[in-house]
Formats: structure tokens, sequence, C-alpha cells
């Protein structure tokens, strides 16, 4: 796989000008983006990077972070709090995404969007109002895990670290994650779900695999 090097600006000006001009793959209204990542690579950044330059040219964007959609304690820490299979295989809730997320965003749906389900620091629901993501609007989904889940992404965006760069800037009381990661490669090969990855092992120098990436 061959990177190129390229400035998170213009990464995310590329990219939404890709995305203005693509077509739902279900044929309805709505976009939907994924930007895979471990949390050390921060997918929240890039996201409402693409977000901003998406709303620059006058696309509505709903972004929702996975984060919002974790399991109750009690599912996510049955087998320990540092479990890291539970980690790869039960902390995020994909039902509830792909009900609360996805479904509204299928052709014929509400386009009535929750933007997230758990608090995980109160672990009780949000309540948070559904959200309506008007005809032609983008979804922006971001967190980590997400490909090889077969979520409907019409644009699908890994950020892609090495071992070593994954284990230098995951924080020391999150390392326990690491073999889940470990096990995503393995058995998902997240770049190979992807229509663009980005090597973002030093955040100050980001590459990525180039307009080839896009099918240009």
């Amino acid at each position: 796989m061959r990177f190129e090097p390229i400035t998170w600006e213009r990464l995310a000006g590329t990219l939404a000008a890709h995305a203005d001009g693509l077509e739902p793959a279900d044929g309805g209204p709505w976009l939907r983006i994924g930007v895979d990542g471990a949390p050390a690579a921060r997918p929240e950044e890039p996201a409402e990077r693409l977000a901003d330059a998406l709303r620059a040219r006058g696309r509505p964007v709903l972004t929702v972070s996975t984060g919002g959609f974790l399991r109750p304690a009690s599912l996510r820490y049955e087998y320990g709090k540092e479990d890291p299979d539970s980690y790869a295989d039960g902390w995020f809730d994909t039902g509830a995404l792909r009900r609360e997320v996805f479904r509204p965003l299928e052709a014929g749906g509400s386009g009535r969007v929750l933007p997230d389900l758990w608090d995980p620091v109160t672990d009780r629901a949000t309540r948070s109002p559904y959200l309506r993501l008007p005809e032609g609007g983008v979804l922006v989904l971001h967190g980590p895990l997400l490909l090889g889940q077969w979520f409907p992404f019409d644009l699908a965006i890994h950020l892609s670290l090495s071992p070593g760069a994954l284990r230098r800037r995951t924080r020391e009381d999150e390392r326990w994650t690491l073999p889940a990661f470990a096990r995503y490669e393995d058995e998902v090969g997240p770049a190979g779900h992807a229509d663009v990855v980005v090597r973002a092992d030093d955040p100050r120098h980001p590459a990525w695999t180039g307009p080839g990436g896009l099918g240009g």
C-alpha cells in the first residue's frame, strides 16, 4: 500500500469534495461516512474536520461517536474491567447503532437519528432527543473497531497506527486494550475494508493512500 504525505486540512477538503459527489449505495437521500480508528488515533478530530468541510460545501452533517453507544457497565465488565476480548466483542452496542443511527437513514427512512444512547459516567441512558438529518445530509460516525461490522458506509476511512505507534500513543491506563486492536488487525484487516487509509503514526505528519484510494 503506497502512502503520500498530506495535511489534515487538505485531507478533509479532498474527502469532502469526493463525498459531495457520491450517491448513497442504497439509493436513499443520506450519505453515511465512517471514520475508524483506535482512541490513540483520535478519530473524532478528522471526523470533525471532515464535517466542517462538508458543511462549508452546504451539506447538513450529523457527527456521531460510538462512545455514546457503549453497553451498560454490567455487560461491559462481565469478565472484568480490563478484558480485551470483551472490549473487542461486547463494549459497543452495534445493534443500537444499526437501529437508532443507520436504519433511520436507509432509503425510505425517517431521518430521525439518536445521537447517543448511554452515558458511561452515570451508567444510565442519556435520554437525548432524536435529531432529524435533512435529506441530502451526511452522517459521520467515528470510533474504534467500526469496520467488518457490515455497517452500510458509503465511504469508510481507516486511521492506521503501527503497533509501536499504537502503544506509544495509547494512555497507560488503556494499554490493556492493545490485544483487542491486534485481533482487529489480524481477524478483520480494517485497511482492506476501507476506501481510504490514513497513516497517523505521527499526528503532525499524516500520510494517506491518495486519490487512488478514492477510485480516482
